[in-house]
């Protein structure tokens, strides 16, 4: 993957005030992290957004600021859905000595033989494994074949994925990543999903109102 570069600017308007940047094709956004000095920076909004579209949450996106470049991980995006833009970036500075802990993506390739065979359904239970790991060593996502699925009921766990021995997974080998069930079993679990979540959808719109 080709480097990941973004050019910025430190940035003194804060607050309301940054919304009027934002209408000039500006993108506001901080950098922070251990034994770095917080700073708040501006990007152009195109030509950063064409970057942080290739970037996962565990690519190394240097940071052009005025010159000097900075090794960092985008840590949060603030987006606005309807406009399809990003209104704020957050990247962690790193060293590229020290190991750091990131969230990899899971990425799904192949075609399971029990949902083609047998009409089984496929079960995401994780869509992102925690690792830790040198910054130059992380790897850009985990690609799962899932053409090993032959049988209702087959699945694959954390431990079944194969990892570097540079990198260190911290989320448990006994989390389930990928299930074959069958459309029985998952209209089940769609249905106590619906009833578990209502509560929490009243809860939220009491925390809404206040």
């Amino acid at each position: 993957m080709e480097k990941l570069v973004v050019n910025a600017e430190k940035r003194s308007t804060i607050g309301k005030k940054v919304s009027v940047l934002r209408r000039e094709g500006k993108l506001p956004g901080v950098i922070y992290g251990h034994k770095f000095e917080t700073v708040s920076i501006l990007m152009d909004q195109k030509e950063a957004s064409r970057v942080l579209n290739q970037a996962t949450s565990s690519s190394i996106v240097s940071v052009n600021l005025e010159g000097k470049e900075i090794a960092t991980l985008v840590r949060e995006r603030q987006k606005d859905y309807l406009r399809n833009s990003y209104l704020h970036i957050d990247f962690q500075a790193v060293s590229l000595t020290e190991k750091i802990r990131a969230n990899v993506n899971i990425e799904l390739t192949g075609i399971a033989p029990a949902v083609k065979d047998f009409s089984g359904v496929v079960v995401e239970g994780l869509n992102s494994i925690e690792v830790e790991a040198l910054p130059v060593d992380l790897p850009e996502r985990f690609i799962i074949d899932i053409s090993v699925l032959k049988e209702i009921g087959d699945s694959i766990f954390v431990k079944d994925i194969p990892v570097s021995s540079k990198v260190e997974v911290l989320t448990p080998g006994d989390e389930m990543v990928i299930l074959v069930t069958s459309p029985e079993a998952e209209e089940v679990v769609i249905e106590e999903g619906a009833e578990g979540a209502e509560p929490e959808i009243i809860e939220k719109g009491k925390k809404e109102e206040e």
